[in-house]
């Protein structure tokens, strides 16, 4: 797995203003994240949000990001109008719900898919909901303390996170270095 991009954002644009006009909240991209168990990511909206929520940290996928700039012919939309937290490269996400994780040292549980909403088509383009049905990100809860950077190095997943393995099953991250 591959670090892209990394972004807190202080307020909630979507999330709750069902019926009403997206938030102006701005999506900030960072070096790095400070990543709290239990609570969240620091400086971002659902930092301490609730006790135990599912979604502590979000994760989505780059080449789904390019797959969708093709599909809507869409140049004009960064990789932050999603409002996921870490933009990934070269893992299939969905293979982490229900499984323990480690990215640079860092452990979390995917809990479930980060589902699209209706705000994605007026985010990024028209059909983009649809589009990403089952392929929306990884929601994930935080279970040990510690910071993520944008990685320059090619990371790789464990064979033990291929999809056959047992849901519940540790599955770790590992850095390789050049």
């Amino acid at each position: 797995m591959q670090i892209e991009h990394l972004y807190l954002s202080p307020g909630h644009n979507y999330f709750g203003h069902h019926g009403m006009p997206a938030g102006e909240h701005p999506v900030i991209a960072v070096p790095e994240i400070e990543c709290v168990a239990g609570h969240g990511i620091r400086g971002d909206r659902f930092f301490d949000f609730k006790p135990d929520y599912k979604g502590q940290i979000t994760f989505f996928a780059g080449e789904i990001y390019d797959e969708l700039c093709v599909r809507f012919d869409t140049w004009d939309r960064e990789p932050s109008v999603f409002r996921r937290n870490v933009i990934t490269r070269g893992i299939d996400l969905n293979t982490l719900i229900g499984r323990e994780f480690s990215v640079q040292g860092v452990s979390f549980f995917g809990t479930a898919e980060c589902s699209p909403c209706h705000w994605m088509d007026q985010a990024f383009a028209p059909g983009t909901e649809l589009t990403l049905k089952g392929r929306g990100g990884l929601r994930a809860k935080i279970l040990t303390d510690g910071r993520l950077r944008l990685a320059s190095k090619v990371e790789r997943v464990d064979p033990n996170a291929l999809p056959g393995v047992p849901p519940g099953q540790r599955v770790g991250v590992n850095t390789l270095h050049p």
